[in-house]
């Protein structure tokens, strides 16, 4: 944990640490919901004050803890807003964590009875490709 004030700024490293989660999330979170504006100062150094810090223990929240997907939280955020997601952090129990939003969960593929799924329709393909390499490799001259 870092030495800082609770109200200070903190780098990427900093927060990265802070929130136990890799750099290269906190990065690829910005990316995925707009609401994460750290500062940036020049060179392009991010800077989060204490609101990003708890926007982003919301968010890991609802993707760690909840078992949302990015799509559901991205959802969740739109619906709820930064001050509910952040309030996650806490412990808080918002009504929007019932039911409502277990569509928006990871649910495995369901296919309809006789219907080829999307691993089988790619095996098939795979297995046509696989083919077609067999015979361009026997009709190539062998030295």
């Amino acid at each position: 944990m870092s030495d800082k004030a609770p109200d200070a700024y903190r780098t990427i490293s900093e927060a990265a640490e802070e929130l136990d989660l890799p750099a290269h999330v906190l990065r690829f979170w910005e990316s995925r919901f707009s609401q994460i504006k750290p500062v940036k100062r020049a060179g392009g150094r991010r800077l989060y004050r204490p609101g990003d810090l708890q926007l982003l223990r919301g968010i890991r929240t609802l993707l760690y803890e909840q078992g949302y997907t990015i799509k559901g939280a991205q959802k969740y955020l739109k619906e709820h807003g930064v001050a509910s997601v952040a309030a996650l952090a806490e412990g808080a129990a918002p009504e929007a964590l019932q039911p409502a939003s277990i569509a928006e969960r990871y649910i495995p593929e369901t296919v309809a009875a006789g219907a080829p799924s999307a691993i089988d329709r790619t095996m098939e393909r795979l297995v046509q490709i696989k083919a077609r390499l067999d015979d361009a490799l026997k009709s190539r001259p062998s030295h």
